[in-house]
């Protein structure tokens, strides 16, 4: 009979693209993970895994019982969640999916509070793409996404959970350090770092400059190291929306529902804690 932890190494495996990798995050050795898979492999006769010298990935077998392994892991964990509620507590594990590095450094403080109250609830955040996120969500691998997006599904329903302000910093010696404010067109005569195009920030970025009649491509983007100093860029306030959302379509355990609440209210918290920025 399938083990809960053969389903749960098939999947790790499967999301770190690694045997050894999978062995770090379930805490067993790498020949022990082989093993696992190599017993999944004989037991439904046929290769789940195609091997290779930079990792592996699932053949269209392993493809297939992907979402159903899932599922199984997922009603194993929620069934013994909503059978620890009849003793009055509140465990199991949340899964979050975060696409933006303000929301990852945020959540572990907030996430930190959260375990306070509920301490036998481990929280396992993964920092993926936004187009992964919500693909986890959608299927189930995750419980939660964290976003400035906004996908339109109809399963999905979100919540604001505080407001990124993305702000212009400049190294210690340059020149604008001293006075602390530029105007729009000044970012024409300098080098600058940007963030990677598909991230939030970016957007916003983009979204400001056009407001000013600047593109992208009109700007000077290099990589310049340092310490750096925030620097006013007058007329231009660049803020966007971060959202936490979960996907109704799937049943929500005790624990997913009681952070659900905690996160609405005490959402708070985020606008107090440091964040590291841009």
């Amino acid at each position: 009979m399938l083990s809960l932890q053969e389903v749960e190494t098939f999947l790790t495996v499967a999301e770190c693209g690694s045997f050894s990798k999978a062995g770090q995050a379930l805490h067993i050795s790498q020949p022990t993970v082989s093993q696992i898979i190599q017993t999944l492999e004989a037991r439904f006769r046929t290769q789940l895994f195609e091997r290779h010298r930079r990792g592996v990935w699932l053949t269209d077998a392993g493809e297939a019982l992907r979402p159903m392994a899932q599922e199984l892991l997922t009603t194993v964990r929620r069934l013994e969640e909503n059978m620890s509620v009849i003793h009055g507590t509140v465990t199991g594990t949340l899964v979050i999916g975060c696409s933006t590095s303000a929301g990852k450094y945020l959540l572990t403080g907030l996430i930190a509070s959260f375990r306070q109250e509920f301490k036998n609830v481990r929280v396992d955040i993964k920092v993926r793409s936004r187009e992964s996120v919500f693909e986890r969500l959608i299927s189930g691998q995750v419980d939660f996404g964290v976003s400035s997006k906004i996908l339109d599904h109809a399963g999905l329903e979100y919540a604001p959970l505080f407001t990124d302000e993305v702000v212009l910093v400049v190294w210690s010696d340059h020149p604008w350090a001293r006075f602390r404010r530029v105007y729009p067109d000044d970012l024409l005569d300098v080098p600058m770092i940007f963030r990677e195009p598909e991230s939030g920030a970016q957007e916003s970025i983009v979204q400001g400059l056009r407001e000013h009649d600047i593109s992208p491509d009109m700007l000077n983007v290099v990589m310049e190291l340092g310490k750096l100093v925030e620097v006013e860029v007058e007329g231009m306030t660049l803020e966007h929306q971060i959202h936490i959302a979960r996907n109704l379509r799937l049943p929500s355990s005790r624990t997913q529902v009681e952070f659900w609440n905690f996160m609405q209210a005490h959402r708070a918290l985020l606008e107090k804690l440091p964040v590291n920025g841009y």
